[in-house]
């Protein structure tokens, strides 16, 4: 193949491709995504086989939202490919795909002040940082999967226009043909010698970008690029990291210390190896592990082995309430945000209210795993990680060895919501692999996975607002008591902190991500932002939709009840404070219209919620009716309907997807999700025990979209911001009673 400057990582990275190009030759870049006998490679991003199969590379986690087919989408329609034709390869973590979105957005967890995007895109593409997280997949990937699709349309049109002595400017590429005046040649024909030609600098884009407007719908199908992983999900072919079986591999279970600062103190060993299939026993500062010849005699070695922990500074729940109480009412403020005259003007308050919030749980379908070898100096090492390149620096670290003898098989995850961006279960894997010497299989118990949560932080909020003349709002203060989650999770991932020491040296840091969208976007002249830092409560981390889903139901909340104190409606109300965003004005009128919203009294049950998102230049608004009631069985939810302004939408039905899955998952952390902690333990363990939404008891959903050409805003992370307040205004609207607590069921401790 031949290699020029700009063919080595075509399209690789948007804003840096030579940067990145010149950062990993001098490191003896290998091709992540090699060809194979019959195929030819086209860059870094996909290969062509002389059947015509198009195998396109995917660098971030399948964990259910799609993005194994979305960015091969992407790539077919520059590329101009048959869709029957295109195969996915999910591809170990290269710096030829860096996730400079997610650098950039989370440059406080890594960077130096003043690093910039020349830096993000030099420290994303120099480590490997492929990461899955912020819904920043598109802001990321969307233009090197076009300049890919781009590039390799080119070669393979050059090749062809060589054979028809003609220009190749004139030829068409489309169905996995190329075409020219009644002439077509399939790629796979073309591929070897369209492989060997020089790439075009820069690639030539199509005129449209993709999007399912130009998506032309036949025979009532629901799309035409239906979802590659599907087929295998629905007849079991599809293989997780407990799927992986290899030769002469154990199994293993593990047994970790209540949070806090736990050893393992003790255990019987003799009376574990008496148990029928026993293989070895590794042991951790805070855990003990046993592999055996199956899962259940792995348990069974466990429980023989009885180990013992000793903790101290255990979380107990009345000690997060109080030290949040203590906080939320006393504490210092470190200033976030601001708009005009900040809070100067809140020299009286007409409206003041408080928020809390319970640790929220993840609960994932399946539970964390990973498979581990380690032979002749070599570890390899299978897992689903949405930051794979951690995961394998945190693997060798654990096996003793050079991240370069250590070699990370990306596989997909059986849901996430972030839970997947930690990696405990395979430092202990490895560990678990080397005391047996052979391959291990670890699978964490429900119990195991839910210790090892780091759950969304606790939080304490308080508004307070001064009306002016007519009920407009003249002043906002938000502030918010909470944990330095994100900065937490930071010291984890990129400092190689335990989960205590990140508690630690976080414990008195503002962390602007903590308390991100807590500023409402409302026609608000004079508002503010302040986080307190809180110290010393459980390890947190990230959780879909971030902070979001604290924010805005502080703000929706609020403002919803500004609006019924006013005796105003609630959709003409958010209007008024509307009119310098007409975007959001018209996801408002549109769930209106989808919703049937009948103005929310009566105790109709209906209620209304909208929220706003950005990341860098682009941004994502979305706006919900929810209709509910107080019913025999509890909370009943009938029915939700969302209108979103996301930009450009490249696959209608995945986008459909992911906010029906994440207003249900915002549902989940309205009604449940959440625990209390007594001597550093969890108090739910089991996925029953958390109030999960279920099938049967699921709503009604409408989804919308706002037609918009701007650039597209990923509609994963919004819908989970919004369910909650949506459903807390309509319980208001149904019963009269005002929900300021979330989950709104669970008891007290």
């Amino acid at each position: 193949m031949h290699l020029s400057r700009r063919g080595l990582l075509a399209g690789a990275a948007a804003g840096g491709g030579l940067l990145i190009a010149f950062a990993l030759l001098p490191r003896g870049y290998d091709a992540p995504l090699a060809p194979r006998a019959g195929e030819s490679a086209f860059g870094a991003w996909l290969r062509i086989g002389r059947d015509g199969i198009v195998t396109i590379a995917l660098p971030q986690l399948e964990m259910g939202q799609g993005v194994s087919t979305l960015l091969p989408q992407i790539v077919a329609m520059e590329l101009g490919a048959d869709w029957r034709q295109i195969a996915v390869e999910p591809v170990p973590p290269s710096g030829a795909y860096p996730n400079v979105a997610l650098a950039e957005y989370w440059s406080a967890l890594w960077a130096t002040p003043g690093s910039g995007s020349f830096g993000a895109a030099r420290w994303a593409a120099n480590g490997n940082f492929t990461a899955t997280a912020a819904g920043t997949t598109l802001a990321a990937y969307e233009q090197p999967c076009r300049e890919a699709g781009a590039a390799a349309r080119a070669m393979l049109a050059m090749a062809a226009a060589e054979r028809w002595d003609v220009d190749w400017e004139a030829c068409e590429v489309i169905g996995g043909t190329v075409r020219h005046q009644g002439k077509a040649l399939r790629f796979g024909a073309l591929a070897d010698d369209a492989a060997r030609l020089p790439p075009p600098d820069p690639p030539p884009l199509r005129a449209q970008a993709p999007s399912d407007a130009e998506i032309p719908i036949e025979d009532g199908a629901l799309s035409v690029f239906p979802r590659l992983d599907l087929p295998s999900k629905s007849d079991g072919s599809y293989l997780f990291a407990g799927d992986v079986r290899l030769p002469d591999m154990v199994f293993g279970a593990v047994r970790c210390g209540p949070l806090g600062e736990s050893a393992l103190t003790g255990l019987d060993r003799t009376a574990a190896e008496k148990v029928p299939g026993f293989i070895a026993l590794a042991e951790g500062d805070n855990w003990l592990a046993a592999a055996a010849a199956d899962s259940w005699s792995a348990e069974r070695v466990l429980a023989a082995a009885a180990p013992r922990f000793i903790v101290t500074g255990a979380p107990a729940t009345s000690g997060i309430d109080a030290t949040l109480d203590y906080a939320i009412r006393h504490g210092a403020g470190s200033r976030i945000a601001e708009r005009g005259a900040g809070d100067a003007a809140l020299d009286k308050v007409d409206f003041g209210a408080r928020y809390d919030f319970a640790p929220a749980l993840h609960a994932p379908l399946e539970n964390a795993s990973a498979a581990a070898r380690l032979a002749d100096g070599r570890l390899e090492v299978w897992v689903a990680s949405q930051a794979p390149e951690q995961a394998r620096l945190a693997a060798a670290a654990a096996a003793g060895i050079s991240p370069a003898r250590t070699v990370l098989y990306p596989m997909p995850a059986g849901g996430s919501f972030d839970r997947r961006l930690e990696h405990d279960q395979l430092g202990i894997a490895v560990r678990l692999a080397i005391a047996a010497g052979r391959p291990v299989s670890l699978t964490l118990t429900r119990w195991q996975e839910t210790l090892l949560t780091r759950p969304r932080a606790p939080a304490a909020a308080t508004v307070g607002v001064r009306l002016a003349t007519g009920g407009a709002i003249a002043a906002w203060r938000t502030r918010i008591a909470t944990q330095a989650s994100t900065q937490e999770l930071g010291a984890r991932l990129f400092a190689d902190s335990s989960a205590a020491e990140a508690l630690a040296d976080v414990a008195d840091t503002a962390d602007a991500l903590a308390v991100e969208g807590g500023l409402p976007e409302y026609g608000i002249p004079d508002a503010v932002l302040d986080h307190v830092p809180v110290a010393g409560m459980v390890p947190a981390g990230r959780m879909r939709g971030g902070a979001h889903g604290i924010t805005a139901f502080v703000t929706e909340t609020a403002v919803d009840e500004l609006a019924a104190r006013l005796g105003q409606e609630p959709l003409s109300y958010r209007i008024r404070l509307l009119a310098h965003d007409l975007r959001m004005v018209a996801c408002l009128q549109a769930a209106a219209r989808l919703g049937a919203w009948d103005g929310g009294g009566n105790r109709s049950g209906q209620g209304l919620a909208c929220h706003w998102m950005r990341l860098g230049e682009t941004s994502g608004r979305i706006a919900c009716v929810a209709t509910a009631r107080q019913g025999p069985r509890g909370i009943e939810v009938m029915h939700l309907a969302a209108a979103l302004d996301i930009g450009r939408v490249i696959n209608r039905d995945i986008a459909v997807q992911q906010v029906e899955g994440g207003l249900i998952y915002g549902l989940s952390l309205a009604l449940g999700s959440a625990t209390h902690y007594a001597g550093g333990l969890p108090t739910h363990g089991k996925l029953r025990e958390l109030a999960l939404p279920v099938l049967a008891g699921s709503p009604d959903i409408r989804v919308d979209f706002i037609a918009s050409d701007a650039p597209p805003f990923d509609p994963g992370e919004l819908p989970v911001a919004v369910a909650a307040p949506a459903l807390g205004n309509a319980l208001y609207s149904a019963t009269g009673i005002r929900l300021r607590r979330l989950p709104f069921m669970m008891s007290p401790a």
